[in-house]
């Protein structure tokens, strides 16, 4: 068409570019966006360290204290057939690598057998007593099923390994990820080389991190 003077408007040569500039920018925000989601996602992925839990004293105490640590995680009971030999080795694995680069982490639980139908207290007691147990002890606690804690619902999503009785051990690395689980038949002694080996490898780390 003509322009007041009579001449014939042009549109600016730029205008077609822009319109593909508009769903351009768009596709980009939306890009940025799902790539800061997936990185606050890998980055919020939960490991065995992450949860909190209750201590056999009822104090609300987070795992996270024990990152960079080798961890033994296990359901103890008081009153079952593999209590004694148990405990015994328990302690002594304690003894010997704890605590500043591992520790057993007992968790009584009385869902198999009834067999740990004490207080948190007199489990304390019972344990300290009877074995000088030196070891880091929770608050009883369900280990399997739907009532199960979130931290043991991590150890079971992530071996396939569910406890079906007293006295499961689950190897937690430095970085809270699971190594391996033993069942009740599996004795501490039998899987000390596989703990001794990780912390070996934690002690080489640090020595060389130095």
């Amino acid at each position: 068409m003509l322009d007041p003077e009579g001449s014939v408007e042009h549109q600016p040569a730029s205008s077609f570019p822009k319109v593909l500039l508009i769903p351009l920018a768009m596709l980009l925000a939306i890009a940025a966006l799902l790539l800061l989601a997936f990185s606050a996602s890998r980055q919020k992925e939960p490991d065995f360290y992450t949860f909190k839990v209750v201590n056999i004293r009822g104090k609300l105490v987070s795992l996270e204290k024990y990152r960079g640590s080798v961890s033994l995680v296990v359901n103890v009971a008081s009153e079952c057939g593999y209590t004694d030999s148990h405990y015994k080795a328990l302690q002594k694995l304690q003894r010997d690598l704890g605590p500043y680069h591992f520790n057993v982490l007992a968790f009584p639980c009385n869902q198999f057998g009834q067999q740990e139908p004490d207080t948190n207290k007199e489990i304390e007691s019972f344990a300290r007593k009877t074995y000088g147990a030196s070891f880091p002890m929770f608050s009883k606690i369900t280990v399997s099923g739907a009532g199960a804690i979130p931290a043991f619902k991590y150890l079971i999503d992530s071996t396939g390994e569910e406890p079906t009785w007293n006295f499961w051990k689950y190897l937690v690395d430095p970085n809270g990820k699971v190594v391996k689980a033993w069942d009740s038949t599996v004795s501490v002694e039998e899987i000390r080389p596989h703990v001794t080996e990780l912390v070996r490898k934690l002690i080489l780390k640090k020595k060389d991190e130095l």
